[in-house]
């Protein structure tokens, strides 16, 4: 397997306030034929899932998680990014780095996936939002589920946020086919497909 692939240092101060790309948000499907840069879906992936202040808890994530059990893995769909070839990598947090998974361009299958929706495979890259849910459903037991639903809503929240702020759409894709998503990302038993997130600049 290929080394891990280091990304820019995210920012943790940006030149838009809160207020202002909350007022923003908006769900977008029009995106342009243009790449994303490294440091811009990095600081997307950090907002998605990275590590965070640690203040005096310890280590802290992005978002917030019941227990800490963290169950949600972050997946990047790189189809056109400058500096990183396209393909399927996991999203590393304690590195800020991607794990290669799998080479070549799936946007187009992860749109037929997602029955076919075409933005996705016009979007330059997606994030995939991917559940591991014995994480917290053997803390929590049955009550788990409800949890890891509320971490899921926590994280497209962020990259919603730090997709406006960056001056980037994206949109919160729930509908495809699970045996289809699990198939063209080779998915293990045990991890659950919750969200499709595409992004890039928009129209």
């Amino acid at each position: 397997m290929a080394p891990s692939f280091k990304l820019p240092a995210p920012v943790y101060e940006g030149t838009r306030s809160v207020e202002s790309v909350l007022y923003c948000r908006h769900s977008r499907r029009n995106y342009l034929c243009k790449p994303l840069s490294l440091p811009e879906i990095g600081q997307v992936l950090w907002a998605a899932g990275g590590v965070g202040y640690s203040g005096v808890t310890g280590s802290n994530r992005t978002f917030p998680s019941a227990g800490a059990t963290y169950a949600t893995e972050v997946y990047l769909v790189a189809g056109v990014i400058d500096g990183l070839e396209a393909g399927l990598y996991r999203y590393i947090c304690a590195e800020h780095s991607l794990e290669p998974r799998r080479q070549g361009d799936l946007r187009s299958g992860l749109s037929e996936a997602a029955y076919g929706q075409m933005f996705i495979a016009e979007a330059p890259a997606s994030i995939l939002l991917i559940a591991v849910p014995q994480r917290t459903i053997r803390r929590y037991r049955e009550r788990g589920v409800r949890y890891i639903y509320i971490e899921v809503g926590c994280i497209t929240q962020n990259v919603y946020l730090q997709a406006e702020a960056l001056g980037l759409g994206t949109v919160c894709v729930g509908a495809f086919d699970d045996d289809r998503l699990r198939s063209l990302i080779d998915l293990n038993p045990e991890e659950e497909p919750e969200m499709i997130m595409p992004v890039g600049a928009y129209s």
